[in-house]
Formats: structure tokens, C-alpha cells, sequence
């Protein structure tokens, strides 16, 4: 391969990125962001990547979600805390039914940046520039509001980093312990079937830990009973942005990308000689690579091969992201193909990109059965290849939104307008978010039957 350096992505062709007015402007932030500290650091990578060495070698479990795009205005204390503490709640669930350990991350802390369909929209005849994401430009259909402005890659940046600075408190600093499950719960969850039914494993893990402690098992000898790994994500469009924060270890000479602990290149983005694969192929973070319907088995394994060299355990994660009923028989030639050449990757389902649909009332949402239907299917192409289904791709929210129809509270389209939120793509609620985790561990226990009478 040719040598990489943070900016070599610049010689390739790039989709998805705006067009700047003012070229200076733009080079002035980048300095600026070039000259700021590192949101994450070299050795939490290199943790996570340890933690999916451990899912790809099915040991361990990804559990992956978060905001669609997150908002400038919306941005508060309460709202990363309600996130962090819905993914909890699935965590517990996942690892309660799975007995193994899942690694947790967040869509969150730099998911400021969308890709889009088109150049541009049309209301009322009106054509503007479409919205990109807050770090690009804003919501409202103004013309003024839709120009690119590179200021809002500073804020995105300073959002970014107080998200990080409230998670790495709640993670270790007491409101993660384990002690608390039964504290996770959100109001709104309190009478809903999967609030219920959470409140029935906090109770069973409530004993255990009293079972552990009378047999002297205390936080003192097993301090993950008092915190958790918590992680960030998000996809790596904005490429200015994230070269500006590429760092380089002093020790190794490699590169970090510390805009976050792991990113990913969009179905729309994945172009072997493109500048975002260019750009990830660099770094030594986990990297992402979603996996849509038109995507060529051969040309998977040139990526694969482009973004993951050495065949790194943990090092790429392939987020499959087919709809409900191409899933089958998209998957199959993927994994088949994978398994032939013997790569080392971590199979994950993102099953809310596939199924969006337009409502009759003109909302964009997501049907819960066509969501668990592809994540379902997704498991048993897997498992019937021989291959380990890895881990869930989700964009959810600890809200309490209408966004998704259908789930246990069996929202309709006619629900829709009550709480619609979203910035762009529809999310599950935590409500539905919760049941999603106990369909997910539903799911995965027969393997574990098959395994155990084997044994």
C-alpha cells in the first residue's frame, strides 16, 4: 500500500462533505481543533480493541447505540445520563441471560455529522442546501441557516468533550454500580411490560450480589461491580474535522484518531479508493464498516483487507445493515465469503437503517417487528454459516419519544406527532430500546443450549 499520514485522504475523492464558503475559515478551525487536547486516548483504544478481540472470538457480546445525530439545542446533563442509563439497563439484561460480558458503547460524544440522500431539499417549492448535521449547519429551512459554517466544528468539539467529562464520571464515579440496578429504572418505564420484567432480573442480580458478598466477594477484590468501560462512536464524515484530531503516539509512532474510541465509514462512503476508507486505514483505532445490500462479497474483502491488514482481532467490526427482507440473502455470500478467506472481523446487525418508512402521516419511522426481524435473521444466517454473531447496532435514545412504531406500548402512526424529537432518523424510546434487549437475549440463548449438551 501506499504511505499514510493524516491528511493523504485529501488526494482521494470524497462524497458526503460540505462545501465551505470561506476555504480560510475553515483551515483556521482545523488549526484550532489541531491545537486542542484529545477527547479520548491511546489507552482506552487499545482497551476497547482488547474488548472486540473478545466478541470477535465470541467471548464477549458489542452492545452499540445512541442518538441518530446529536443536537446543540437538546445537549443536556439529564439527557446523556438517561442514554447512559438505558444502555446500562440493556447491558445487565444482555450479560444477565448471556453469562458473558458485553462491551458497551455510545453513539455519542461526536455524532454531529449526517450523511444525506441528496445536495438538497425542497419544501413548499422552496430548494435550500440540506441539513448535515449540527457541526455543519442548522435544522431550520432558512437559507442563511443551511451554509455550511465552520465555527459549529468548535462547538461540536466543546460538546463533545463535557459529554465525555459527564460519562467517564457516571462510568466510575458510583452511578454504575452494579448495587444500583434497581435505581436505572426511568419513570416512565414503571408498569410497561420490559420495565417489569427488568424489575424482575434486578431483583435476581440484587441476591446474587447479597449471595456474592456473604461469601466475601466485595467492590474492594471485583471493582467492576463499581463501574463499567463505557466507549464512544461515531461515523467519521466530517474528514477536516477528524484529521484535526489525529494524534500520534510517541512511544509506537502510530497514529490515533481521538475524536472518539471508534468510527465507521457509512454505506455511502465505503469506496475502496475513496478518501474515508484512505483516512481509516491510518489509524489505530477500531474502525467500522457498514454493510448495505449492494455490497459485493470481492469488494468486501478488498476492504476488509485495505482497512484491516494485519487481520487485527478487534480491530474492524462489519455492521450489517439490509432491511428485514434482504437480509437473507444479502448476508449469506458476505459471511460464506469472509469465512472462505479466513478474516478476523466482528459480525454486528444495525437493523434500523434497512427499515425506514415513510408513515401515511408523512413521518419518517421505523416498524419494532421489521427492526427485531432483521436482527433476528441476522443471527441464524450467522449461525447456520458457523460464524458468531457478535453484537447490535442501535439508534436509540433514554427518552421518552414516539419516534418508532409498535413494541410492547404498541405505539401507531397515529402516536407519532405526540413526541417526535429527532434531528433526523427515528429512534427507539427506552422503553422499546429495553424490550429490544430482552428479544436480543431471546434470541441468542438456544446457541447456548446446543452448546451446554455438547459439552
Amino acid at each position: 500500500m501506499t504511505a499514510w499520514s493524516p491528511e493523504s485522504w485529501r488526494s482521494k475523492p470524497a462524497k458526503q462533505l460540505p462545501d465551505y464558503p470561506d476555504a480560510q475559515a475553515l483551515a483556521r478551525v482545523e488549526a484550532e481543533l489541531a491545537r486542542r487536547p484529545p477527547l479520548v486516548f491511546a489507552g482506552e483504544v487499545k482497551r476497547l480493541k482488547k474488548q472486540l478481540a473478545n466478541v470477535a472470538a465470541g467471548q464477549a457480546f458489542l452492545l452499540q447505540g445512541g442518538d441518530c445525530a446529536e443536537s446543540f439545542k437538546e445537549f443536556s446533563a439529564d439527557n446523556v445520563r438517561d442514554t447512559f442509563r438505558v444502555l446500562l439497563q440493556m447491558a445487565v439484561v444482555m450479560t444477565f441471560a448471556s453469562a458473558k460480558p458485553v462491551v458497551k458503547v455510545g453513539r455519542i460524544a461526536g455524532q454531529f455529522a449526517k450523511p444525506r440522500s441528496a445536495t438538497t431539499e425542497v419544501i413548499d417549492g422552496v430548494e435550500l442546501p440540506s441539513y448535515r448535521g449540527d457541526s455543519i449547519n442548522d435544522m431550520a429551512f432558512t437559507a442563511e441557516a443551511r451554509v455550511p459554517d465552520p465555527e459549529r466544528l468548535i462547538r461540536a468539539y466543546d460538546q463533545s468533550a463535557a459529554t465525555l467529562n459527564l460519562l467517564r464520571a457516571l462510568a466510575s464515579g458510583g452511578y454504575a454500580d452494579l448495587h444500583n440496578v434497581h435505581q436505572w429504572t426511568m419513570d416512565f418505564l414503571a408498569g410497561s411490560p420490559a420495565g417489569e420484567r427488568y424489575q424482575e432480573y434486578a431483583g435476581r442480580i440484587s441476591e446474587a450480589l447479597a449471595f456474592m458478598r456473604a461469601c466475601g466477594v466485595t467492590p474492594d477484590g471485583a471493582p467492576s461491580l463499581e463501574g463499567v468501560d463505557f466507549f464512544t462512536s461515531h461515523e467519521a464524515l466530517h474528514l477536516p474535522f477528524e484529521e484535526a484530531l489525529v494524534r500520534m503516539e510517541r512511544e509506537t509512532g502510530r497514529w490515533f484518531a481521538t475524536s472518539g474510541h471508534l468510527s465507521w465509514i457509512g454505506d455511502r462512503t465505503r469506496q475502496p479508493d475513496g478518501a474515508h476508507v484512505e483516512f481509516m486505514r491510518g489509524i489505530e483505532n477500531p474502525v467500522g464498516l457498514k454493510c448495505g445490500p449492494t455490497l459485493d462479497p470481492d469488494e468486501l474483502i478488498r476492504l476488509i483487507d485495505t482497512l484491516n491488514p494485519r487481520d487485527e482481532a478487534g480491530r474492524l467490526v462489519l455492521y450489517v445493515r439490509m432491511g428485514a427482507e434482504k437480509v437473507a440473502n444479502g448476508l449469506q455470500p458476505l459471511v460464506r465469503k469472509v469465512l472462505s478467506e479466513g478474516r478476523n472481523v466482528v459480525w454486528a446487525c444495525d437493523p434500523m437503517h434497512g427499515n425506514t418508512h415513510k408513515a401515511s402521516n408523512g413521518y419518517k419511522t421505523r416498524h419494532f417487528d421489521k427492526v427485531l426481524a432483521e436482527l433476528k435473521t441476522f443471527i441464524e444466517v450467522l449461525r447456520a454459516e458457523g460464524a458468531e454473531p457478535g453484537g447490535v447496532h442501535f439508534e436509540m435514545t433514554g427518552q421518552d419519544v414516539t419516534e418508532c412504531v409498535g413494541g410492547a406500548g404498541h405505539l401507531s402512526e397515529a402516536d407519532l406527532s405526540s413526541r417526535y424529537h429527532t434531528h433526523c432518523d427515528p429512534r427507539l424510546n427506552a422503553d422499546q430500546a429495553l424490550e429490544m434487549a430482552f428479544q436480543i437475549s431471546d434470541a441468542l440463548k438456544p446457541a447456548q443450549g446446543i452448546t451446554r449438551a455438547a459439552e
